[in-house]
């Protein structure tokens, strides 16, 4: 081939690519660690600190939501206090939250049952500002 279809091949795609029009998501003004779960539920992406002095939530952030857990990393101890601390802050029954995946990890996914994305978001927000 020639070196100036190169060129042009190069120059299609890219404008092809730019003048694609993007959705807007329906959770825009939520962190990307809280995402729905049909029909619903939310899981919630967690980086548990286990052995704290008290249970709180230090950070809210895209990547992760930091608790720090007031029992220590040992027999499932941390994993129970978490899953008491989540359904405190968020107002649910205790049967309602589960670890979905990490469950011998800090980096956990922690689902909630029969809640929206607001509620469980404003719960967040407001614990993680009063603290």
């Amino acid at each position: 081939m020639a070196p100036g279809k190169k060129g042009k091949a190069k120059a299609n795609s890219a404008v092809s690519t730019q003048s694609k029009p993007t959705a807007p998501s329906p959770q825009n003004n939520f962190p990307s660690c809280i995402r729905a779960v049909p029909p619903s539920s939310v899981a919630i992406t967690i980086h548990a600190k286990p052995g704290s002095k008290s249970a709180s939530i230090t950070d809210l952030s895209d990547e992760a939501v930091g608790v720090q857990i007031d029992a220590p990393a040992k027999d499932g101890e941390a994993n129970a206090a978490l899953l008491d601390y989540i359904s405190s802050v968020l107002g649910v029954k205790r049967r309602q939250v589960s670890i979905g995946s990490g469950s011998k990890s800090r980096d956990k996914v922690v689902i909630v049952e029969e809640v929206t994305l607001q509620n469980v978001f404003d719960a967040l927000e407001k614990v993680s500002k009063c603290c």
